[in-house]
């Protein structure tokens, strides 16, 4: 709650934790609270990734990877009106690669943006998930910072002064 990017961001995108991510419930709970407006995402027929409008207490539905998505009636989100993205990861190294689950949703989503135009990405994750590389092929979006239990990892320029106002309010 204390990271500027959370200050400046108005419209967040996350996650709902599946098979072991963090759980960020707690944090989005707290964002709606302080008028933050939370989308989380909903994997569409083609396998398209699509932002949703989420309440903490709206209902949920299981999607067929048994994740829990915005159940249909929630409104659309277009992936342009976001701010900042928390994206769920398998693996992470120090310069922005990002090793998912294998679907490539959030590549294909925000891949075609111009960089100036994609939000922020920021992937959340257990720090022992960190690698020390990995490969990277040239449709896979770069994140621009990695949170976990023990640091602010930023990656790449993206973030810019942010960078270290963040470190230095967290305490990394």
């Amino acid at each position: 709650m204390a990271s500027p990017l959370l200050w400046r961001s108005r419209r967040i995108a996350a996650y709902l934790s599946f098979d072991g991510e963090p759980d960020l419930r707690p944090l989005l709970r707290r964002l709606h609270e302080v008028g933050k407006m939370l989308a989380l995402p909903v994997v569409e027929d083609g396998n398209r990734m699509s932002f949703f409008v989420q309440h903490p207490d709206a209902p949920l539905v299981i999607n067929r990877f048994g994740i829990e998505e915005p159940a249909p009636q929630a409104p659309w989100m277009h992936s342009l009106a976001l701010d900042l993205v928390l994206m769920p990861l398998a693996a992470f190294d120090g310069q922005g690669n990002r090793l998912g689950m294998g679907g490539g949703f959030y590549d294909r989503c925000f891949g075609p943006m111009p960089s100036r135009m994609r939000p922020l990405l920021v992937g959340v994750a257990h720090s022992i998930q960190q690698a020390d590389g990995l490969p990277a092929a040239p449709w896979d979006v770069p994140m621009d910072a990695v949170l976990t239990e023990n640091g602010w990892w930023p990656c790449g320029s993206r973030l810019g002064f942010l960078s270290q106002r963040i470190s230095s309010l967290l305490g990394f």
